[in-house]
């Protein structure tokens, strides 16, 4: 269930081949019923499957608007028909990790029959069928119902994207999280986010990267190892490097191989570019031709860059494995 990244479709330019998953409900025909009259109304958030970050949108104004926050954080697309066997369950499914994932990404649930003109503009042929928009780049997810345990792969690969292109803030909370009500706690549609990592987020959005490291560096004083605030204080430094970065590192270390410093300049081109095999690779050539403490600033760096995918990343399992036969 690969996303294919790095994201490069234009939103409007999906196609039919995309999408070819057997059982979902076939939309051709769509427009014709809606420009007969079938109902459209303008769009707010609400309906049927809301959590603490989850809207519903009808009008393709309002969609596109919401689609501007993907410069911030993923948006991910879920385009639904109660007719479509399972797409309730697949609703709630993703309704519920939209909360557990606490504002990392924003789900946007659009009935395709209701709005049959959002669905067109992205080519959608089918229902149910799932997208991700990262920096207003279209990512196709799935088509038809899938098991929550895959569902969640999927979203954690939309979440390393987004973290390699820079779009690591956080959506705040639209509603009560999924299955709570407008009771006493206020607590509740903000569930899960860490006010630990409160000034952090803070300095992200900011592009305050240098900063948000150091509030990450706060967080490990108190909680060493702490994954998140590792893989926090990673992308920040990648953030923060790569701002400096001028599109020439790549071919300055392909000219200059012993050069350590081209080499992990052009490794952070690399995986900023969505292409961190090219980039672990590099470095653990680096590794395998320095000695000393050149050969532990580039292990150092390696580790680091791990950390900005996860420890859990299958990239990252396979180059742990080339870097332990590289250092032994």
């Amino acid at each position: 269930m690969s996303l294919g990244l790095p994201v490069a479709a234009r939103i409007g330019t999906m196609t039919a081949a995309s999408f070819n998953r057997p059982g979902a409900i076939d939309l051709s025909g769509l427009k014709a019923r809606a420009s007969a009259g079938a109902p459209g109304a303008p769009g707010a958030p609400g309906g049927g499957g809301a959590g603490a970050y989850v809207m519903e949108v009808t009008d393709i104004a309002a969609f596109e608007q919401l689609l501007q926050r993907s410069m911030q954080y993923p948006v991910v697309v879920e385009f639904y028909s109660p007719r479509a066997q399972g797409s309730e369950q697949l609703s709630a499914d993703l309704s519920a990790l939209a909360d557990e994932y606490a504002g990392k990404f924003l789900l946007v649930r659009v009935a395709a029959e209701s709005a049959p003109d959002i669905a067109q503009a992205l080519g959608i042929q089918a229902v149910p069928t799932v997208v991700a928009v990262i920096g207003g780049q279209l990512a196709p997810l799935f088509q038809g119902v899938q098991p929550k345990e895959n569902i969640k792969q999927v979203l954690d690969q939309v979440l390393q994207a987004a973290a390699a292109s820079g779009v690591m803030g956080k959506a705040d909370p639209v509603g009560p999280a999924a299955g709570q009500g407008d009771g006493d706690g206020e607590e509740g549609g903000a569930g899960g986010i860490d006010p630990r990592f409160a000034a952090a987020d803070e300095a992200l959005e900011k592009g305050d990267f240098a900063t948000a490291r150091d509030e990450f560096d706060k967080v490990l004083a108190q909680s060493p190892g702490d994954a998140e605030a590792l893989a926090g204080r990673a992308q920040a430094g990648l953030l923060d490097r790569s701002s400096k970065l001028d599109g020439s590192e790549i071919g300055k270390a392909d000219a200059a191989p012993t050069d350590v410093d081209a080499q992990l300049a052009a490794a952070d081109a690399e995986l900023v570019g969505s292409d961190p095999e090219a980039a672990f690779g590099r470095l653990i050539e680096t590794v395998r031709n320095t000695s000393g403490d050149d050969r532990e600033k580039v292990r150092l760096r390696l580790l680091e860059l791990f950390e900005t995918l996860g420890n859990s990343n299958p990239v990252v399992l396979k180059f742990r494995r080339k870097l332990s036969t590289a250092l032994f």
